[in-house]
């Protein structure tokens, strides 16, 4: 019997977490009368005791609001133990300035949808009717020394189902956009491709100037010295020699005989 509640209790876990997005680490919204219950049964520690509950890898902090802690506190010493209890959670900041019931306190916190994901924690018949009402709120309680989460309640089932068809047409939407922008950008991409090849036709290539990364630099010209200065003036100073013509060599010849 155990074993059969303990897989009943993953189920309802992995529906919240699939269909509402809830992750480790569990956030559970405790009021006085679930404090109090844990205290008279004597299952403690808290944390160990819902960390079973929920298959956790780790305990789930515990919350409660200003506003149960002070009705804890009307209730006299009959609930002395669980307000000393309850002082010690972490406190989940409540928007009033005047003090609700702890009832109103916790609906106002969970909202239309319960955005910060809690688990809420009671043994208020009456709170327990009025959060079947909210989307995305597991209820947990007790029962002697055992504690239970509630089985999701058709309304529950129902909002999870159509929120579900909603994000799937959602995606065929967003799907078939995606689609016809990707074939439109594509249309568009072709047309600027075509006219820049056609400009390209009729483009003329001018001249661009040199590379300045593939010039060589410019070597300073040497100076010349004065040794070389002086050869270079000997050599224009020498007389060049002229060949003499064959007819003036013939001339000379016939004159001698």
């Amino acid at each position: 019997m155990r074993v059969k509640r303990r897989s009943r209790h993953r189920k309802v876990v992995k529906f919240y977490s699939t269909c509402f997005g809830f992750r480790e680490p569990y956030k559970v919204l405790v009021d006085g009368t679930f404090v109090h219950h844990l205290l008279l049964h004597r299952l403690l520690p808290a944390d160990d005791a819902l960390r079973e509950l929920l298959s956790a890898s780790r305990p789930p902090p515990l919350f409660t609001s200003k506003c149960v802690l002070a009705e804890l506190r009307r209730l006299g010493k009959s609930h002395s133990e669980a307000f000393d209890a309850a002082q010690l959670l972490a406190t989940a900041s409540c928007e009033h300035d005047k003090v609700v019931s702890a009832v109103d306190c916790i609906l106002s916190l969970l909202g239309d949808k319960n955005p910060e994901h809690y688990f809420v924690a009671t043994q208020d018949s009456d709170l327990r009717a009025k959060l079947r009402e909210v989307p995305g709120v597991p209820v947990i309680y007790g029962l002697k020394n055992s504690l239970f989460i509630e089985q999701p309640s058709m309304q529950q089932r129902k909002f999870a189902q159509l929120d579900e068809e909603k994000r799937i047409n959602m995606e065929k939407s967003e799907y078939k956009k995606l689609l016809k922008a990707t074939s439109e950008g594509k249309t568009s991409g072709d047309a600027t491709t075509q006219g820049m090849a056609e400009k390209s036709k009729f483009k003329r290539n001018r001249a661009k100037g040199p590379n300045p990364l593939s010039c060589k630099k410019k070597k300073p010209k040497a100076q010349p010295s004065a040794a070389q200065n002086q050869a270079d003036g000997e050599a224009k100073r020498k007389r060049v020699r002229k060949r003499k013509r064959s007819g003036e060599k013939s001339n000379g010849t016939e004159t001698s005989s």
